[in-house]
C-alpha cells in the first residue's frame, strides 16, 4: 500500500542531492510531487518520474522571492489538485571562518536557508489551513544543534529553523498541521564532495555506524514524518547522523 496516494507534496531544492531523492521517494509512495528549484535540471527529473508512471511537475522557483513562492503554490493547487506536504529542503553553504566571512556570504545563506523557508511556508500555509491538514518538514542540520567551525552563517540558519519549527508547531497545530525538522549529519552529496577527503575520513571515524549518510537516509525520515503514523509528532527535530553526536 502506497502511503501517499491522493497526496500532493512540494519539495524545494528538488533538482539535486537530498531533494532529488526525496522527490523520487514520495513519488514512488504515490504522491504527486511538485519540484521547486532554480536549477532547470529539475525538468528532467519530472520527465523521468512521469515516464515511470508517477505524477510530477517542475516549477522554477526562487525561494527568496515571496511573490514567486505564492504564484507557484497557487499553480500547484490548480494543476495537481491541492497540497498536503511541504518539504523545505532547499539550502546553500558559503563557508568561511568568522574573521574572513564577508557580509554577502552571511546574507546569501540567510536569504536562502531562513527567509526562503519563511517564504515557502507563508505561501503554502493558507492551503493547508483551509484543508485542515498538512505536514511541514524543515531541513535543519546537526550543525544547527552543535555548531561547526567555519559555518557561522549556516549554523545560524539551521538553528533558526529549529526555533521556527517549534513556534509553527504551536501555532499551526489547531489547523491539523504538524511541523517537524530533520537534522542530517554528514550526507554523501555534491555539497560534501567538495570537502577535503581527510575531513570526511575523520567524520567517518567519529561516527558509530562508520559511514557517511546517504540521501535515502534523509528521505526516509521525511517520509515517516509526513506519514499518518507520525500524526501525533510535532515540534520535534530528528537527528539523522549515524550517531555522530551522542
Amino acid at each position: 500500500m502506497q502511503r501517499f496516494t491522493d497526496r500532493v507534496a512540494i519539495i524545494t531544492g528538488a533538482a539535486r542531492g537530498i531533494g532529488r531523492v526525496t522527490a523520487r521517494r514520495f513519488a514512488e509512495e504515490g504522491a504527486a510531487v511538485a519540484l521547486w528549484d532554480i536549477d532547470e535540471s529539475g525538468q528532467q527529473l519530472a520527465k523521468e518520474l512521469n515516464a515511470a508512471g508517477h505524477r510530477a511537475r517542475f516549477y522554477a522557483v526562487d525561494t527568496t522571492d515571496l511573490a514567486a513562492c505564492e504564484d507557484a503554490a497557487r499553480r500547484v493547487t490548480e494543476e495537481l489538485g491541492g497540497v498536503h506536504v511541504l518539504v523545505n529542503n532547499a539550502g546553500i553553504t558559503r563557508d568561511s571562518s568568522f574573521q574572513k566571512m564577508r557580509p554577502e556570504q552571511w546574507q546569501q545563506v540567510l536569504d536562502v536557508n531562513l527567509t526562503g523557508v519563511f517564504n515557502c511556508t507563508k505561501a503554502v500555509y493558507p492551503y493547508l489551513a483551509e484543508a485542515g491538514y498538512g505536514r511541514i518538514l524543515n531541513a535543519s542540520s546537526v550543525v544547527g544543534l552543535y555548531g561547526n567551525f567555519g559555518q557561522t552563517n549556516y549554523a545560524a540558519t539551521k538553528a533558526g529553523l529549529i526555533g521556527m519549527t517549534k513556534t509553527w508547531a504551536r501555532e499551526f497545530g489547531r489547523k491539523g498541521i504538524t511541523v517537524n525538522a530533520v537534522a542530517p549529519g554528514f550526507i554523501a552529496t555534491e555539497m560534501t564532495e567538495a570537502m577535503p577527503a581527510s575531513v570526511l575520513d575523520a567524520v567517518r571515524d567519529r561516527t558509530p555506524l562508520q559511514r557517511l549518510g546517504q540521501p535515502e537516509d534523509i528521505a526516509g525520515a521525511y517520509l515517516f514524518l509526513a506519514s499518518e503514523e507520525a500524526g501525533f509528532i510535532t515540534g520535534s527535530c530528528l537527528s539523522v547522523d549515524g550517531g555522530l553526536v551522542l
